[in-house]
């Protein structure tokens, strides 16, 4: 019996309450250590995220400033003009009525230059795109859905436009 005594205390006990707490516990704080570090980088994340989104909001806005900027410098010299034909509208009432098409032409050349393009074209197919009809005349020689007048021009394109030019469009006759 004293041998039994002895293998019982030399060997470890097999029930498993024991050998089990001590291997469980390093895998713990391991676990522990590992959830902590990656909370840390998740929080970073965000962190770094909510920076990232302040500093786009601050380019965004300092983006929006430069162009109504630019923009605004562009009309600039059609108010000249325009403060010009006012100072000279005593005088002779051609030239008055030429210096405005030239202030007209100069603000169209804006608008290009800013991706806006004049349309003002008769004798076109009606393009539901860029017209917008607003009468429809029976015109037996041309073709139907034919623009005969522009009442106001459009500017710009497709996917751009600041609005359609306002048609007259022919139909055929009944």
């Amino acid at each position: 019996m004293d041998r039994s005594a002895d293998h019982s205390t030399t060997e470890p006990a097999t029930d498993g309450t024991d050998g089990d707490q001590t291997e469980t516990a390093p895998d713990r704080t391991d676990t522990g250590a590992e959830l902590a570090q990656l909370e840390d980088r998740w929080r970073r994340a965000l962190a770094d995220l909510d920076n990232l989104r302040k500093r786009y909001a601050k380019d965004l806005d300092r983006e929006r400033a430069a162009e109504t900027a630019r923009v605004s410098a562009a009309w600039l010299p059609v108010l000249d003009n325009l403060e010009l034909a006012l100072a000279h509208a005593g005088s002779d009432p051609q030239t008055v009525v030429d210096g405005v098409k030239a202030i007209r032409d100069q603000a169209v050349q804006i608008l290009s230059r800013l991706g806006f393009e004049r349309h003002d074209e008769v004798g076109v197919p009606f393009s539901p795109e860029l017209h917008e009809v607003v009468s429809v005349v029976t015109q037996p020689d041309l073709p139907s859905g034919t623009v005969i007048e522009v009442l106001r021009p459009g500017y710009g394109e497709n996917g751009q436009q600041l609005r359609p030019a306002t048609v007259v469009v022919s139909r055929p006759e009944e």
